[in-house]
């Protein structure tokens, strides 16, 4: 098996390396792909015994039917896609309690990044050029900065150091079975984020070598705010002590709506920027209708201003997708780093900068 000895130490070099030579490709949604294969329940439960129904629980299909999350990541690495990210956006003791599978958290998140190594290493090894594998950390269904309880706003279902014990649990799986980064995605709640954060520099120390994190927020409103309240500018204050090696921006809506907050996290970072949209809005009925030259072309606008260095896609996205971006920003130079001078940087739900 693929271990964090032999992937993990040196991948934020690797990465900027190749980001340093053109823009890269990240994968696009597994959950369209997983729909589109109308699996039954007996797909997910497989022979595990477990006593809940599993249907729609995609991040198991590691276990039970595996050859469906490695035929998705073949389909995005024939797309063109340099990083792929695990099948464990659920994976973690929160998410899995909904289906009585807390206890397959570590196999989940072992398994799933053996796959993505696996193949990682097997299209290397074809044309010598990296792919790298990011070990998908969703936000879970609970949130620590705001009650649930309408009536009791100092309520909280969960602690910041239980959450630090999950997000600890996935993350030392993922670096077990060889991812080469940490995604902490779709981040609506700041202060989630930064229990993530301090989990995986626990895991650092554990493991003796960094353990590189990628950072990506979600908006939930027009406005450029995550669930929490914080703007694109102050979750980047927030988190930017971390030194992830990506920060962006991912699900939220289509790339129109990203487009100026795509920008604005462009003049911020000091770090690649990362942006992985949905295929639009979604219709009535839920689902993504936006054609895959139509997704690439917005995307490519990014480029040629040189705001990213990073593109993918999420909900609705299709290896389709992910080629037509390939092809879009093939030869375009990626974004220059901003240079971050020096300041005293601090957010609560807005950016406050103390100038030297």
């Amino acid at each position: 098996m693929t271990d964090a000895s032999t992937r993990g130490e040196g991948a934020r070099e690797r990465l900027m390396a190749e980001a340093a030579k053109r823009i890269l490709i990240s994968d696009g949604a597994f959950g369209t792909q997983i729909q589109n294969r109308k699996l039954e329940e007996k797909d997910y439960a497989g022979d595990l015994g477990l006593t809940a129904d599993q249907k729609g629980n995609n991040d198991i299909l590691a276990l039970t039917r595996p050859d469906v999350i490695e035929d998705i990541t073949r389909a995005y690495f024939d797309a063109g896609s340099d990083i792929v990210a695990t099948n464990t956006f659920s994976a973690n003791r929160i998410s899995q309690a909904d289906y009585n599978a807390e206890d397959k958290v570590e196999a989940i998140n072992v398994e799933s990044a053996r796959i993505a190594c696996e193949l990682a290493q097997e299209y290397a090894g074809k044309d010598g050029r990296p792919r790298f594998v990011a070990g998908a950390i969703g936000p879970t269904n609970k949130t620590l900065s705001l009650s649930p309880d309408v009536e009791d706003p100092g309520y909280r279902e969960i602690t910041f150091d239980h959450l630090v014990d999950v997000y600890h649990e996935q993350a030392a799986a993922l670096v077990k079975g060889g991812a080469d980064f940490i995604l902490i995605e779709t981040v609506f709640d700041t202060l989630n984020a930064k229990a993530g954060i301090f989990a995986v520099k626990k895991l650092e120390r554990e493991v003796g070598h960094e353990v590189p994190i990628m950072m990506s927020m979600t908006l939930t409103d027009l406005s450029g705010r995550n669930l929490s309240g914080h703007t694109v500018e102050a979750f980047w204050h927030s988190v930017r002590h971390a030194k992830p090696v990506t920060i962006g921006l991912n699900c939220s809506f289509g790339a129109e709506q990203l487009r100026p907050h795509v920008q604005l996290l462009a003049k911020l970072a000091d770090t690649l920027v990362m942006v992985y949209p949905n295929a639009g809005l979604p219709n009535e009925l839920g689902e993504y209708d936006e054609a895959p030259e139509t997704t690439a072309e917005l995307v490519s606008k990014w480029a040629t201003n040189g705001n990213v260095n990073i593109l993918g896609g999420c909900c609705g996205s299709t290896p389709e997708h992910i080629a037509a971006m390939a092809r879009a920003v093939d030869g375009l130079a990626p974004r220059t780093l901003a240079e971050a001078k020096p300041a005293m940087r601090l957010a609560g739900l807005e950016p406050f900068e103390i100038a030297a």
